[in-house]
This record gives C-alpha cells, structure tokens and sequence, in this order.
C-alpha cells in the first residue's frame, strides 16, 4: 500500500484520543461556567459571526497563541459589542472580555494565552442588540499557570509598565488599521514558584486596558491572570484622520489565584503614539 493512502488513516486515528477527550469536556462549562456568566441566555454554537484560532496542542503551555477574528463589519447599525474569552479547565477560567465599537473597524482580537490543562477555549461574542454566539477549539496543554514566569523576575520588574504601539504598514484613513499594543508586565499567576527564593508570589496582573484614538474608545478589555506575561495585543482601529492613540493600562494584586474578593489596587501606566496617514 502506498504511503499517500496510509497517512490519512495515521493523522485520523492519531486524532481520536483528543476527539474522545473533548466529546467528554464540556462538564464544567455546562454545570459552572455557562450558569455564572450567562444564564439564562440563549447562546447560538456557530462559527458565522466569529472564528477561534488556536493550536491543538500547545507548544508553551504559558504562551498559547490564539486569535478571535470576526465575520461581519462593524457598523453603526450592527456590530460586535463584546468578546468574552474563557478556558474551561484553568483554575481561573476567565481570561478576559474585550469591548469594541464602530470605530474599532474590525472587531477581531489576537493575543497569547496560558492554558493549565487540556480543555476547551471559548470565545462568546455579544452583537449589539443583545444576541451571543459562541465558538470553541479544543487545545492539549499541561502547566501553563504555574509556569515559571522566567529566570529573572527581578528583571521583569524594572521594565514594569512600559508600553509600547506597533502599526503594521502604512496608516489608511477611514478603513480598519491593524495595531499592535505591547507591556512589559509579568503577570503573575500566584502560583509560580519563584526560581531563586523557592516561594510562591502572590498574584500581580494587568485587570483593566482602555485604548482610545483621539479620545475616542476603539478598545476596553478586563483581564485576568490567564493573560501570558508580557501581555501582547493585536487589534483594529479606523483612523478618519491624524491623531493620538492612547493606552492605559491598570494592574492589581490578589491573596489568592482563583479569589478576586481581597484585591490591593495597584499602578496606572500610560503611553501616547502619534498616526499620521
């Protein structure tokens, strides 16, 4: 038998293990997840106004690449309000939820993600007339949340806070621009072990994002320790004209990982870059 026809039967069968475990992987949003965030509410499992890429197995369990890219134009009549991201089996399964608006042009968000175990990513979007639609990918990963955060936390501090923009290409008035949006901020999970100490840190992450173009929102995200280090975003925003696009960035401590009930506010950091078509 020649190897072409062999390789299809090799992939199909090397896919049934994750095909067997995710068919059973749906008990914790059924019974946890879908009642806390959206109960009763009708949610449509389609893949027509959004679409979730991610890997099937991850390569960094801690850098998880992941993007959420939507399927219809952002008008003032009809658009993706909100796109709310969660990872089931994490021990705090909430990554974030992201607010868009017209002026974000596009209502698509990439960013790297830590999964903890193998489970279901889902990314629910809310139009603004009220209506959800969700879509899932199932990802193999081990470790993500307690990964160490690197060799040199001390390091990572000094760089705290500072952001940075990355436009990608030429700027084009009255259409969707893709932007790039960086901070050097190590996230701390709360259960990583510190490399040279031996102790575990406490919690320490990015909870709040606003970004604006000419004072105006084109994009608002709360996030939480599922957020991988180094927190990178990847997002669209429709410039009518010259102007300033403004990030503030808001972090928080926490006692506990999975317990946001005894938080300590902590620094807003900013930044400003300047668009000219």
């Amino acid at each position: 038998m020649k190897y072409s026809k062999l390789l299809p039967a090799i992939f199909i069968t090397a896919l049934l293990p994750i095909a067997a475990i995710a068919a059973g992987d749906e008990a914790r949003w059924n019974k946890v997840l879908k009642p806390e965030f959206f109960a009763q509410q009708t949610l449509e499992e389609s893949d027509n106004v959004i679409e979730l890429e991610a890997p099937m197995r991850a390569e960094d369990p801690s850098l998880v690449p992941i993007k959420v890219s939507s399927k219809i134009k952002q008008s003032p009549d009809r658009y993706i309000k909100k796109i709310m991201v969660l990872v089931d089996n994490n021990p705090y399964p909430y990554v974030g939820e992201f607010e868009f608006t017209p002026k974000s042009g596009k209502a698509d968000i990439a960013m790297r993600i830590r999964v903890n175990t193998n489970s279901y990513i889902r990314a629910i979007a809310q139009m603004n007339d009220g209506t959800s639609t969700m879509t899932k990918k199932f990802v193999k990963a081990s470790g993500g949340c307690s990964a160490p955060v690197g060799a040199n936390l001390d390091e990572a501090m000094t760089r705290l806070g500072k952001i940075k923009f990355r436009m990608e290409g030429d700027v084009k008035v009255g259409e969707p621009n893709s932007v790039q949006l960086m901070i050097s901020h190590p996230n701390v999970t709360g259960m990583q072990m510190d490399q040279v100490t031996r102790f575990v840190k406490k919690s320490h992450f990015v909870k709040q994002i606003n970004v604006s173009f000419n004072g105006k929102p084109i994009l608002t995200a709360k996030t939480d320790i599922a957020i991988s280090s180094d927190p990178n975003f990847r997002f669209y925003f429709v410039p009518e004209k010259a102007g300033e696009l403004k990030a503030e960035v808001i972090d928080t401590s926490c006692e506990t990982p999975t317990d946001r009930s005894v938080c300590t506010g902590g620094n807003t950091y900013t930044e400003t870059f300047k668009i000219q078509p």
